[in-house]
């Protein structure tokens, strides 16, 4: 696969680990098979245009961040207490972030710095 495919597996499954997420939990998430997450961070398949977006606001990161050769370390985080997290919880999550995401494009937009991260 092409080096975008590489870099946006690695990414993908740096910020799930980081996240304490797991390849199932994700593939629930975004209502896939469990071996199709595996193939996509060992680069062996290359993410959808939706995928792409709902783990771009999963993880509270831009698109970008998600292509880029480096690790994303500028994401949007929030404390969250749970003993479990269901898909319910990670569309919530996921609904934040992107209102964060967005209200941050809009802040630069104005020429501002945005919120903090």
């Amino acid at each position: 696969m092409d080096g975008l495919a590489r870099r946006i597996g690695e990414n993908v499954k740096f910020l799930r680990e980081q996240s304490g997420l797991t390849q199932g939990c994700l593939a629930e998430y975004l209502n896939v098979d469990q071996s199709l997450i595996s193939r996509i961070e060992n680069n062996e398949r290359s993410v959808t245009s939706d995928m792409l977006d709902k783990l771009s606001a999963l993880f509270g990161v831009t698109i970008e961040q998600l292509t880029q050769e480096t690790r994303p370390a500028d994401r949007i985080s929030f404390a969250l207490r749970a003993s479990e997290i269901s898909d319910d919880d990670l569309e919530t999550i996921s609904s934040i972030n992107r209102i964060a995401l967005n209200l941050n494009f809009m802040t630069r937009l104005l020429g501002g710095c945005g919120v903090d991260k």
